[in-house]
């Protein structure tokens, strides 16, 4: 079994998968702001939302959706620039209408379109201007535009974000995972706040496919942060179209479902990593790697609380050597700990170890962080436990576009 990444690969590189973007005006102008994904044939599917409790409109919807048709989606449209989240009846009235216009663009059975939406909260959705880009769009589908798909959906993104990868089965067959996402801020588990789609080609039942999106999500889009914020939209969605012919994955331990997993993981981790090497303000992708913990969980935790820190984040910015702010995020983390036998790196770089500091060249150390990738490790000297995340810093550009993004 390989997995080779497809060169310029994203979410319609699977086969049997179209995409398309209109421009609707919904807050942007001069840009495309709606995608479609069309898959030839039905899917199984699964997600994972928002655990916070203010959910949009559109979650609502999918969430019920998946609950009617984890073996049959077809379509998904995304809109970017209003999140349709605390709109009221009138909101619920928009995914409908939203889900009803690509059906019936498409020919689509009822309850076979997923809706996503990211923008600004508490503002009415457009309902009009969206349906003319569904329209428009669903008349243009072709598996070439999956990169312009990706950058319809962006809001404070800089870029877009996409990747495809080929896989080879045991049994014999290749397949293609894809995907796209957006997301730059209120990034967070448990789900980082953002829009995510896997597309396949591979037929997988709807639920090993659940179970293979929430060990990918463990190991991606849920080990992830870059401001401690859980949005209202958080979706992760997964569709396997069947296309290439595989003998169906119904087991995820078989050697099929081993070769799927990794796969997806590969491209949730991916996708996941853009997410942070684009976040709002950021200088730095960061590389935190906890060790020797009581349990994978403690290392998880102790790993996601230094992500999360705003005093180690605004220190790494100014690549400030501050061993101090990381230990004292471990000791408040929750996870087991005993001070006297934490051992830290910085950038490959030891600079604490028994609980004092070691001998170190501030200047040396500070330059190992004044780079675009750098490194924290933790080993905790308690377990086998271990885990990797990734964050990013804080600048002064963080703090202004979140003070102005309404405005």
């Amino acid at each position: 079994m390989s997995i080779t990444f497809v060169e310029g690969g994203h979410a319609a590189s699977p086969v049997g998968w179209g995409a398309a973007t209109a421009q609707c005006g919904i807050k942007y102008q001069g840009r495309d702001d709606l995608a479609l994904l069309v898959s030839a044939g039905p899917c199984s599917a699964a997600a994972i939302f928002t655990t916070n409790k203010v959910k949009a409109a559109p979650v609502r919807y999918d969430m019920e959706l998946m609950r009617r048709s984890p073996a049959s989606l077809r379509a998904l449209v995304i809109n970017a620039g209003n999140a349709n989240a605390c709109t009221g009846p009138a909101g619920d009235a928009a995914v409908l209408a939203m889900a009803q216009a690509v059906a019936t663009a498409l020919a689509l059975p009822v309850d076979t379109v997923f809706v996503m939406s990211t923008g600004t909260i508490g503002v009415p959705m457009p309902v009009a201007k969206v349906l003319g880009g569904i329209a428009a769009a669903a008349t243009a589908l072709a598996p070439s535009h999956g990169p312009a798909a990706a950058r319809a959906i962006m809001t404070t993104d800089t870029r877009p974000k996409y990747c495809a990868a080929r896989v080879d089965l045991p049994s014999g067959h290749t397949i293609t995972i894809g995907g796209m996402t957006k997301g730059a801020g209120m990034i967070h588990p448990n789900m980082a706040t953002l829009l995510a789609t896997v597309t396949s080609d591979a037929a997988v039942s709807p639920v090993c496919l659940d179970a293979a999106l929430r060990a990918a999500a463990n190991l991606s889009f849920n080990s992830i942060s870059i401001d401690g914020d859980t949005s209202t939209n958080d979706t992760l969605l997964v569709m396997a179209n069947a296309t290439v012919g595989n003998p169906p994955i119904d087991d995820l331990a078989s050697p099929d479902g081993q070769a799927f997993l990794e796969g997806l993981t590969a491209v949730c981790q991916h996708l996941a990593k853009a997410v942070v090497r684009d976040g709002e303000g950021a200088t730095r992708f960061v590389t935190i790697t906890v060790r020797g913990a009581a349990s994978d969980a403690d290392a998880k935790l102790a790993a996601m609380t230094i992500a999360k820190s705003p005093l180690v984040k605004t220190a790494l910015y100014g690549a400030d050597p501050n061993w101090g702010r990381v230990l004292c995020a471990l000791g408040y983390s929750g996870a087991a700990i005993d001070p006297d036998k934490v051992l830290l790196s910085f950038g490959g770089m030891r600079v604490l170890a028994g609980g004092m500091p070691l001998p170190f060249d501030e200047q040396v150390a500070s330059d190992m962080l004044n780079v675009p990738e750098v490194s924290i490790d933790a080993d905790l000297g308690m377990g086998d436990g271990i885990a990797t995340v990734w964050t990013c810093d804080f600048s002064e550009n963080y703090v202004k576009i979140n003070a102005e993004y309404r405005t």
